[in-house]
């Protein structure tokens, strides 16, 4: 190819991608900049000043911070690994070409992640009620004396914001591991089958090291949503009782829009939140030796 066509297709490549960049960078990057210097303000509403790193120092103060900050990491630890390994499992089990009815069961599997949210959150208030499917199967196994009040109870309240997370986003995370496996090459495993690898030295030693990128890429991705979880939590607790479900991200929405506005203060939260999402991708990266 001449230098002119090169320089061609060079100008054509940079004229597709230069429209979505700019969109990127005013939508995102600049925002993310004036986030940062708002975090080194403080005051109330637009009366703002600049403080330094006063707001930051603020936050080893606040009890409220670190108890939704604990909140969301304990959802992220339960959750996410179970999410995961479930939605792996029942991918696997839909990979298979002689189970019938696969496209039935991936779609009610997928169903879910489609389910309007405030439907959803109705639905596992009314299972989970006192007078629910859930206390009067306990009752009736006798497996407790009294109905559980799950939504109103500290603990069992974080319990069913889980069981929730799970219902609503294994078949998500199915559907990036299904697609990864449909990609692998069928011959690898007839090979390995005439070696003598049973379906679980297959397992681990074929399918689970060529999905180690798809399951970094899975494992971020549900590690910055529920550091981001929001909407779940507002609908069926709405972070009660008390703070004991309520996450960062409801935190900081409640700092700019329900109490007085505290913009500066929120901002650097939301800070907190970004950097902890850079350090523990940095520490996943670690763990599962993906370079890439």
């Amino acid at each position: 190819m001449s230098l002119k066509g090169k320089t061609k297709t060079a100008l054509t490549g940079w004229s597709m991608v230069t429209v979505a960049a700019i969109f990127v960078l005013v939508f995102s990057y600049i925002p993310m900049i004036q986030a940062f210097f708002l975090s080194l303000q403080t005051g109330k509403g637009a009366n703002l000043s600049f403080s330094g790193v006063a707001n930051y120092i603020r936050m080893l103060q606040d009890s409220t911070f670190w108890t939704t900050l604990g909140n969301t990491l304990l959802y992220a630890v339960v959750q996410i690994p179970v999410m995961l390994l479930l939605a792996l499992l029942i991918s696997v089990l839909l990979n298979d070409s002689k189970l019938k009815g696969r496209g039935i069961y991936r779609t009610c599997i997928f169903l879910p992640c489609v389910t309007s949210m405030v439907s959803y959150a109705i639905l596992f208030k009314n299972i989970f009620a006192v007078d629910g499917i859930v206390n009067q199967m306990l009752l009736k196994l006798h497996l407790i004396d009294d109905a559980i009040p799950f939504v109103l109870d500290k603990n069992w309240a974080k319990v069913v914001i889980i069981f929730a997370l799970i219902w609503r986003y294994t078949g998500y995370y199915m559907i990036f591991y299904l697609s990864a496996m449909q990609n692998i090459d069928s011959s690898i495993y007839e090979a390995a089958k005439m070696d003598g690898c049973s379906f679980f030295q297959s397992f681990f030693r074929i399918t689970m090291p060529l999905l180690k990128p798809i399951i970094f890429l899975t494992s971020i991705m549900a590690l910055t949503n529920t550091l981001q979880l929001f909407d779940e939590v507002v609908n069926l607790t709405n972070g009660g009782p008390g703070d004991a479900t309520r996450t960062i991200s409801e935190y900081i929405y409640d700092l700019s829009f329900t109490y007085v506005p505290s913009y500066g203060y929120a901002a650097a939260v939301s800070y907190v939140v970004f950097v902890l999402i850079i350090i523990l991708t940095i520490i996943q990266k670690g763990i599962t030796g993906e370079k890439e």
